[in-house]
């Protein structure tokens, strides 16, 4: 059966951009359709919205990951990683078996990991963001704190005076979660995480929380924050400005060949890291 793949590269990445291609040459010739798509970090449109798959290949590090993903999440379609950045903690395939990947993947000879995701509201966005790592809202001002109120199911919690407060998935809590002093969350987890970054005279721990409950961040005091998903800024927040986060109903299907504990992961993934 014919099957539409999408190809997603990072520009610059010439070794990526020819493995892409020669993969879609391969795919090709076995009957399918594929789609190389280059990304241009420098362009702010989303060169994803209108692209059409029934899978994702991304093939480079975590960050082109995070973009092929949310564009699979909103198609209800799987992605696979490949990689060829220097950490890839999401990242499970070489890229000399990215052909035998790809075909075991269509046969439906992997497996599928369903990863929980997270929704953000806010009344400056016009749709529901979704976030597959982690949201955040940061300091704009250099050397002085954002002010930070969070409530959890519309208690009140705790107000931060920080760097900035982070909310991550399971998936992204190795990410800058795991950076700020966070706790590392198995992928299976119906859960999520609120870490705050360098906080100043309050509680620096972070707190997890069920995949039931939802949390608001309210910027307070004088000076705005910017509000930051999976590593990219969608726009800036002034005092009494709020965003309320859950989990997203639906979940990112990650495509993986082999079962592959949380410990391996994460050695590895750290081990890479330091290199």
């Amino acid at each position: 059966m014919s099957s539409l793949i999408a190809l997603v590269v990072p520009g610059g990445r010439d070794e990526a951009s020819s493995t892409a291609d020669a993969a879609a040459r391969t795919l090709t010739s076995h009957g399918h359709a594929a789609r190389v798509v280059v990304l241009d970090h420098h362009d702010g449109t989303d060169q994803l919205r209108d692209v059409e798959a029934e899978l994702f290949v991304s093939l480079g590090g975590d960050g082109t990951f995070l973009r092929a993903a949310r564009r699979a999440h909103e198609l209800d379609v799987p992605i696979l990683g490949v990689n060829f950045g220097r950490v890839g903690y999401l990242l499970n395939v070489a890229p000399t078996d990215l052909d035998d990947a790809i075909e075991r993947t269509l046969r439906g000879d992997v497996s599928i990991e369903e990863r929980a995701c997270l929704g953000l509201t806010a009344d400056q966005f016009d749709t529901e963001l979704v976030v597959v790592n982690e949201v955040s809202l940061e300091k704009t001002v250099p050397g002085h704190v954002v002010r930070v109120a969070t409530s959890i199911d519309g208690e009140p919690f705790l107000t931060f005076a920080a760097d900035g407060v982070l909310v991550s998935t399971p998936t992204g809590s190795t990410a800058y979660n795991l950076s700020a002093g966070g706790p590392v969350l198995a992928p299976q987890i119906d859960g999520f995480v609120v870490t705050p970054v360098a906080p100043h005279f309050v509680i620096d721990r972070s707190v997890v929380l069920s995949g039931a409950q939802s949390v608001t961040l309210d910027v307070v005091g004088e000076r705005p924050a910017v509000c930051v998903i999976d590593g990219s800024s969608v726009g800036q927040l002034d005092p009494a400005q709020s965003v309320s986060i859950r989990r997203h109903p639906r979940r990112l299907k990650v495509a993986v060949l082999s079962d592959v504990g949380i410990g391996r992961r994460l050695r590895e993934s750290l081990r890479q890291g330091h290199e």
